[in-house]
């Protein structure tokens, strides 16, 4: 039993069915697109994503731990290393939150920009019908260097574990909820956490969306770096890119390093023709 726990730790599948008992049932509550069944078209593949991109996530994340802390002991004053894990429990949470969101942003926007990048990362805005799940759907490439991005500066400065643990609790919710199929406006907030409106129109198939609202959870990011673009109370009707991208796990993966010449021709010449 202990060994069984183990594995669905391991692999995630414990947090992601928490987290499918929370959201399906907002996302019937507070549906964006009602008429979009529970089990929409993709969801097989995206629990593929959650469980082995979960396993990926906790290799890399050891492995970038271990080395950031052999690099800090080498690099590193302790007093800075001491000041930093000496701070209270909810600022460490706090610093760790802006700290690695700048670390996705920059991240994302070359994701974007670059046209090879952009081979990986269109796998993730390859999903055309959108719920919480759609948060884990990131190809390993993309998940590999945009976790790195963002977590090692927190591991070199030393960071307690604690309050990384609770960043990413907060993390893994607040990307469910902005991938979740709800009709969900934070307000006055809007400004300044990332909300399903926010996140959602980063996904949209228009044109005027592209390009827009790359941070994970702080909108504000976006704000003042000039990529941010909430239009009103509107919602995007579409998602999705036209590229053709296979349905499957294993396709989708692979698309990348096998696309068609015509595919490669089309994103390299037109590097923004994607869902955002």
């Amino acid at each position: 039993m202990n060994t069984l726990t183990g594995l669905a730790d391991l692999f995630g599948i414990r947090a992601v069915l928490i987290g499918l008992m929370i959201f399906v049932p907002l996302e019937r509550l507070f549906s964006l697109h009602p008429e979009q069944a529970i089990l929409r078209k993709g969801l097989f593949t995206d629990f593929c994503y959650a469980t082995l991109n979960s396993l990926l996530g906790n290799i890399l994340a050891a492995f970038l731990l271990v080395n950031a802390i052999s690099a800090a002991a080498a690099l590193l004053p302790l007093q800075i290393a001491q000041t930093v894990a000496g701070q209270s429990l909810w600022v460490q949470v706090l610093e760790v939150v802006i700290i690695t969101d700048l670390g996705v942003y920059i991240a994302h926007r070359m994701f974007h920009a670059v046209p090879f990048l952009w081979r990986f990362h269109s796998i993730h805005h390859a999903v055309v019908e959108m719920d919480c799940l759609a948060a884990f759907h990131t190809h390993p490439v993309d998940l590999i260097v945009t976790k790195s991005m963002a977590l090692l500066p927190v591991f070199f400065l030393g960071f307690s574990g604690q309050a990384v643990f609770i960043y990413y609790l907060i993390y893994v919710t607040h990307a469910m909820l902005i991938h979740a199929n709800v009709r969900l406006n934070f307000g006055p907030l809007r400004w300044l956490i990332a909300s399903p409106q926010f996140h959602h129109w980063h996904h949209a198939n228009e044109r005027k969306a592209y390009d827009k609202n790359f941070a994970g959870q702080l909108a504000i990011i976006d704000l003042i770096f000039g990529t941010y673009r909430v239009p009103t109370a509107s919602m995007p009707a579409k998602y999705g890119v036209d590229e053709g991208i296979p349905s499957s796990y294993f396709g989708q993966v692979g698309h990348p390093f096998i696309r068609s010449e015509r595919a490669s021709a089309k994103t390299e010449s037109v590097p923004s023709t994607k869902a955002a």
